[in-house]
């Protein structure tokens, strides 16, 4: 089977002439769109704007896409790095066109009557009146500007340092009396690893390993962080996370209904978590290092071959559709597959919409924990298919949606195989799907705690490698409560989560609570009428990049500021913890 992706489909080489030619087309691209932002004042000229900002976007896309993903598995490639920060280079000086044109949308009273006029501007509708709306948050040109270029030496700088670092730290571990320097992704995936003392000597040297790179990453942190509050500050917006609603096309009612009734249900995941413990004979609450301990007796190790099988065998049982596409991305190398020397850390899709395909990054080490999360990766590619015949400017579907689709398919997957499994397989799949999603509820909620008392003392000063520390237990002891052992949490769970690291990220935990409750609501449909569900699924999918979250989730008759949604979906989840504590009981 094919181990490492082929990025062969998007250019041969950064020598090569498409390559070449294509970063040539975009520098002149942009020319001509600044040229075109000085004249806009009529539809002819916002349908020429429009034409090559399409042109510019599909271009940007795959010039993009191909650097990161090179980059993603080999972090020591300087061409990669290099051709990243042109193109950044390159995209600022696109800062004053974007400019001028916000402002002529902003001048516009009737809106709706200038866009029924052109069969060019009508499919991007949705856009154009939310972009007239971000009026209000725009800077003058000069402003503007000036941020765009000081970014690429500031936040984007600080991310990178973060991801070179991480990606490149050795770990000092001793393994069958001998003292190894490992990759930090080799020993964090020792997690999930059958023996006790393996995973604890794991953890134990994982966090004595980030005591190498704390203050640089610290400062990374306090650097990127403290560009946020003041370009929110700047343009008007309460604070970050108010500006991240707004990005995400979703409303304050909508997260408090969510993040509500993620509140009311932290008992259940507790109960969960201390239920775990007893059965690895822990009295005081699960250590941290036991998160991802396996239980029962079908922890068995699958080869990635059998990973796939046991994936596609489940996607089927949903549609054909979901299995072929997942095959294809299988038998055509879309996926870099193991952990390696220089490779990013973690997992993720990248969507390539020019060319109708995704590649996913995994680091897979065989147990049932990776072949979900194979499942959920697999899960954003599909979201990605169902866009391919959108525009390419109608498929930057926002944060909450962004993990609908990857929810889903855990939940497909995890149903589909306990509904074959013996008792014995039962409790390690139901277990499994619990550690997935007390990692997404609790987890995400600790997250969003740590990041909303990160910037609220941010704003008051730079943050210190101890305080960081401080305020993650302290968020981590308010999501996990007595679950944990609260003497062996995780302080540096901030250095190592990249979502923490990116200006234009804030607040990238709630999308995942969404993606899988809005999912868990999503499933019980599926189940009431599946043809319907299917044909509707594929539409919100495809929608999901031109209407707000309410309209989108409306598809499917779903309303997403009403608390009771979220209670109905996390019921779902009491449910399997529910059934976990029975099984458990006949173990102990």
């Amino acid at each position: 089977m094919i181990l490492n992706w082929s990025l062969e489909s998007l250019y041969s080489s950064f020598e090569s002439e498409s390559f070449k030619n294509d970063m040539k087309q975009l520098e002149e691209d942009i020319l001509v769109l600044n040229k075109l932002a000085q004249n806009l004042g009529d539809i002819t000229s916002l349908e020429s704007y429009y034409t090559v900002i399409e042109a510019i976007e599909k271009n940007v896309t795959t010039l993009y896409a191909y650097s990161s993903l090179t980059f993603s598995t080999d972090t020591r490639n300087e061409t990669a790095l290099q051709t990243q920060n042109k193109l950044q280079t390159l995209l600022s000086g696109a800062t004053a066109a974007h400019t001028k044109y916000i402002q002529f949308l902003s001048q516009m009273d009737d809106i709706e009557t200038f866009i029924s006029g052109s069969e060019i501007l009508k499919p991007f509708s949705f856009i154009l009146k939310e972009d007239q709306l971000s009026a209000s948050h725009m800077l003058s040109e000069k402003e503007e500007i000036l941020a765009s270029k000081l970014s690429i030496t500031g936040s984007k700088a600080w991310s990178t340092l973060q991801s070179k670092l991480t990606s490149s730290l050795k770990v000092s571990i001793e393994q069958e009396g001998v003292l190894k320097e490992l990759p930090i992704t080799v020993v964090r995936n020792l997690a999930n690893d059958q023996s006790a003392e393996v995973r604890k000597t794991a953890y134990e040297a994982e966090l004595s390993a980030y005591k190498k790179i704390d203050e640089s990453v610290a400062m990374a942190l306090n650097g990127i962080k403290g560009e946020v509050l003041t370009m929110s500050a700047l343009r008007g917006y309460a604070s970050p996370l108010h500006m991240t609603l707004e990005s995400s096309r979703m409303t304050e009612k909508t997260l408090d209904a969510m993040m509500s009734a993620i509140k009311e249900s932290l008992p259940h995941f507790h109960n969960y978590l201390k239920t775990k413990g007893q059965l690895l004979g822990h009295q005081e609450g699960l250590p941290f290092y036991d998160l991802f301990a396996p239980v029962g007796s079908a922890s068995k190790k699958f080869t990635y071959e059998e990973g796939c099988d046991f994936i596609i065998d489940n996607f089927k049982a949903f549609s054909d559709k979901l299995a072929d596409v997942a095959q294809t991305a299988i038998e055509k190398g879309w996926i870099d597959v193991a952990p390696k020397e220089g490779k990013v850390s973690g997992a993720f899709c990248a969507s390539l919409h020019p060319i109708g395909e995704f590649r996913v990054l995994l680091n897979y080490t065989g147990n049932l924990s990776d072949v979900i999360t194979m499942a959920h990766e697999l899960g954003h590619g599909y979201h990605a298919i169902c866009t391919n015949d959108e525009r390419s400017l109608n498929i930057n579907y926002p944060m909450p949606l962004a993990e609908t689709a990857s929810t889903f398919c855990e939940t497909i997957v995890n149903n589909a195989a306990l509904k074959i499994a013996s008792p014995e397989e039962s409790i390690t799949l139901i277990e499994n799907a619990l550690q997935d999603a007390t990692q997404v509820i609790c987890d995400i909620y600790s997250r969003y705690i740590f990041e909303s008392n990160l910037f609220s003392t941010r704003e008051d000063h730079p943050l210190s490698v101890d305080e960081l520390n401080s305020i993650m237990l302290d968020a981590q002891k308010q999501a996990y409560g007595n679950g944990l052992d609260s003497n062996t949490l995780h302080p540096y769970m901030w250095l190592i989560k990249p979502h923490y690291y990116s200006a234009g990220l804030n607040f990238y935990n709630f999308p995942y609570a969404f993606g899988l409750l809005f999912a868990k609501g999503l499933y019980a449909k599926y189940l009431a009428a599946p043809e319907f569900f299917i044909e509707k699924y594929d539409m919100l999918l495809a929608a999901s990049g031109k209407m707000s979250v309410i309209d989108v989730c409306k598809i499917m008759d779903i309303d997403v500021e009403s608390v009771d949604f979220w209670r109905t979906s996390l019921q779902i989840i009491q449910r399997d913890i529910e059934q976990f504590v029975k099984l458990a009981g006949g173990l102990s």
